[in-house]
């Protein structure tokens, strides 16, 4: 059935972590081990304080709520640093490189925008088949003023594609993100990374449950071709990670439970 139309999309700009690529369960791992030489266990509750931030807010976040003896410098060198060693282990979330490969094979301009250092984007995404050829930019938020909530990222990143704001899509997964994306004048599809958050969300102009539940057509853009009769045949996707009740990441058109 033929989706309405929202508005008619030129671009799309994408954040990377938690939205493209599960960094989030890998970065909480991370976390786990480097708080247990302070006697100090991670509680994955407070996640939702840090998802969006930039690596320094983070750093300040977790010094200050855990009481450790460290300052915030010390903590991004040293957790980020056992962090790059598990790069080669991250993996896409489900629904990126479907989505990444459709847009790129059909000339759809997309640009990468993080609260990451542009040099940890590039990192990152070496390690993803294709990606590296498939965005025509790249923005880190040490390239702009301010990063997320500032709509800063947003906006240098359709500057560098040649691209007005107003016919920008942004595909997030924080609420920080969304709120820049709706500064910087564009529309936003939100992919929340924390399910049972989905009701801080209402500045997006679409919320989603993954990736597989995207739509493209609907922001004028071109349609996937792989459904046959409503179906979406996938290729099996695997989780990393442990598994906290009620947080699953489902789909609707899948019929995974979303834990909402």
């Amino acid at each position: 059935m033929a989706q309405p139309l929202k508005k008619l999309m030129s671009c799309v700009i994408l954040d990377l972590d938690g939205t493209l690529l599960n960094t989030d369960g890998m970065f909480s791992e991370v976390l786990k081990t480097f708080l247990v030489k302070y006697g100090k266990e991670w509680d994955g509750r407070e996640k939702h304080k840090i998802v969006g931030k930039t690596p320094l807010e983070e750093a300040a976040i977790i010094v200050e709520d855990y009481g450790l003896p460290c300052a915030k410098h010390e903590f991004v060198n040293e957790v980020y640093s056992m962090f790059s060693d598990h790069l080669c282990k991250v993996k896409a979330l489900p629904g990126a490189n479907r989505l990444i490969k459709h847009l790129s094979c059909h000339g759809v301009p997309m640009a990468l925008a993080s609260n990451s250092h542009r040099a940890t984007i590039e990192s990152k995404i070496s390690y993803q088949h294709g990606w590296n050829e498939s965005f025509s930019v790249i923005v880190g938020s040490d390239e702009v003023r301010t990063g997320k909530p500032s709509p800063d990222i947003f906006l240098e990143a359709a500057k560098r594609l040649n691209m007005e704001p107003s016919s920008s899509l942004v595909i997030e997964d924080s609420v920080i993100g969304v709120v820049a994306g709706k500064a910087a004048g564009m529309e936003v599809v939100a992919v929340p990374s924390l399910p049972k958050q989905t009701h801080r969300y209402t500045a997006a102009d679409e919320v989603i449950n993954s990736l597989l539940d995207l739509r493209p057509e609907k922001w004028g853009l071109p349609p996937f071709q792989d459904w046959i009769e409503g179906t979406l045949p996938s290729e099996p996707w695997y989780i990393g990670g442990p598994v906290v009740k009620g947080l699953g990441r489902g789909s609707k058109v899948l019929g995974i439970p979303t834990g909402v």
